[in-house]
């Protein structure tokens, strides 16, 4: 997808859940083109089952509905089509007629998920989404969507309109003209009861558009699954870890690394290199406002860039830091690597460094954030610790 932003403004695409209930899609763009500032959806999605396809299409389209709205309102009438409107499927590719079982309910996740995900992924998007229509569990779907990938600035909404307007299924949005309503009973529309209903002047009625607040959770947790039941498992391994991590604290002088109340020995040279990978995490970081790290290694330093005579000369610093009271120590490791350690000796020591780790680290869920681990990024491998900068403390 494309991930630059238009002429310096967002896309706004407005996504819906929706069952036999169209009216919450010209309820909710007018309230939309009427907050302040206004928001001209420039692309509209509608998620719903195939019996909920043919009620948009009849009540919305087919009636010309749409289409006067758009014309009273100056809005552009190509934005909402029959091709807006998605049919869930099931995990067979079969388009669902409706959500009946619990095989349904756990495509009907998974496919909210993954559209969810797609149209985050594009950066020059804001998305408007709304959980004002369908079975409950369509909105609960786009809710929690919204929070394991949305952006800062994605919106949620709800639209709430006056009692006496929402149940009527004659009522689309507020007309500039009032109107009177009596009660119509379109065939496919399914909203509020058939009973008898008094007369209602549309200049009366109130459509309000709530912005409901959510946790963001995208870049703060490493999100890969594929099915909705599997990115809640995985965010919440996520967050139960990072919430778990205990700090971790070097103290060079006395030659000590504690993972909490594990200490970690290691010999003075591996200490050196671990503490020199935890300056990258805590000195290097390209993003200091952001609250995590998560799934960001920008600052894992390739091989290459430790082994140089700068870098080298860097670690020594913390390695003077070490033998403190035998200066001369620095002195001869500097003399015996004069162009900077090279990189077969970086890798044995991050191995027996790690091994170190493995072997004194009681809690084996914590190695993958305190050992050195590697990454592919541009075409190389790149090393560093994955713990939180937050919890890492050298003395």
């Amino acid at each position: 997808m494309n991930t630059v932003k238009r002429q310096g403004r967002f896309k706004e695409v407005a996504i819906f859940v929706a069952g036999t209930t169209p009216q919450i899609i010209t309820e909710t763009i007018y309230a939309l083109i009427h907050q302040k500032p206004s928001v001209y959806p420039d692309e509209i999605y509608v998620l719903t089952t195939k019996k909920g396809k043919e009620v948009l299409k009849s009540n919305l389209l087919d009636s010309g509905i749409f289409k006067t709205f758009c014309k009273e309102f100056k809005f552009e009438e190509t934005k909402f089509t029959e091709n807006s409107i998605v049919v869930i499927k099931n995990r067979a590719g079969k388009l669902l007629d409706d959500i009946k079982e619990g095989e349904d309910n756990e495509a009907l996740g998974d496919f909210i998920a993954g559209f969810i995900r797609d149209h985050a992924n594009d950066e020059s998007t804001r998305l408007h989404c709304s959980l004002a229509g369908g079975r409950k569990t369509m909105s609960y779907y786009i809710g929690s969507s919204l929070q394991l990938f949305g952006r800062p600035w994605d919106k949620l909404y709800h639209v709430l309109v006056t009692p006496e307007f929402e149940s009527n299924p004659a009522f689309y949005y507020k007309p500039k003209k009032d109107r009177e309503l009596t009660s119509p009973s379109p065939p496919l529309s399914l909203r509020g009861g058939r009973g008898e209903l008094k007369n209602l002047h549309t200049k009366d009625a109130r459509i309000y558009l709530a912005e409901l607040p959510f946790i963001r959770l995208r870049n703060k947790i490493s999100l890969n699954g594929k099915d909705f039941s599997e990115l809640v498992r995985e965010g919440q391994k996520e967050i139960d870890i990072a919430t778990l991590q205990p700090e971790l604290r070097v103290n060079l002088s006395e030659r000590t690394v504690y993972i909490g109340d594990n200490l970690i020995e290691m010999v003075p040279v591996q200490l050196m290199i671990y503490a020199a990978y935890l300056r990258y995490k805590t000195e290097r970081c390209g993003y200091p406002g952001r609250p995590y790290c998560a799934d960001c290694f920008d600052c894992f330093p390739s091989v290459a860039d430790i082994t140089s005579r700068q870098a080298f000369e860097s670690m020594v610093n913390e390695y003077r830091k070490i033998y403190s009271l035998q200066p001369m120590r620095a002195e001869e490791l500097l003399d015996k690597h004069k162009n900077g350690m090279d990189q077969a000796a970086i890798r044995q020591n991050i191995s027996k460094i790690n091994r170190s780790i493995r072997e004194q680290l009681n809690d084996e869920t914590l190695l993958p954030y305190y050992i050195i681990s590697s990454v592919k990024k541009y075409a190389g491998s790149r090393y560093g610790v994955r713990v939180e900068r937050e919890k890492i403390w050298i003395e």
